[in-house]
């Protein structure tokens, strides 16, 4: 894992084929516990190509000075990624 925040990745690689593909993140919450949301694509096997791009929230702890990961949360579409949005705006938008 990374000691620093900024150098956690969800890119994965078997047998030097990139099986997931970062293509962005945005750090939300570092510190002991550190928030990351990526934007990725996985490599599909049985359709040779990656997907459309993917959504992962995933939470870190920093242990012994390196962190791990506690948990995750995979947006499954895009369509389930519009509703998020849609509801963090409506209870936010009055705080």
């Amino acid at each position: 894992m990374a000691s620093n925040v900024n150098d956690i990745t969800i890119f994965y690689e078997e047998e030097g084929k990139e099986i997931v593909k970062e293509i962005d993140k945005k750090i939300l919450s570092h510190g002991a516990w550190a928030t990351i949301i990526f934007k990725y694509k996985q490599w599909e096997r049985a359709k040779e190509k990656y997907s459309e791009h993917r959504y992962t929230i995933r939470r870190y702890r920093k242990r012994n000075g390196e962190y791990m990961q506690q948990s995750k949360f995979n947006i499954s579409s895009k369509e389930q990624a519009f509703k998020i949005i849609e509801a963090l705006k409506n209870w936010t938008k009055d705080d």
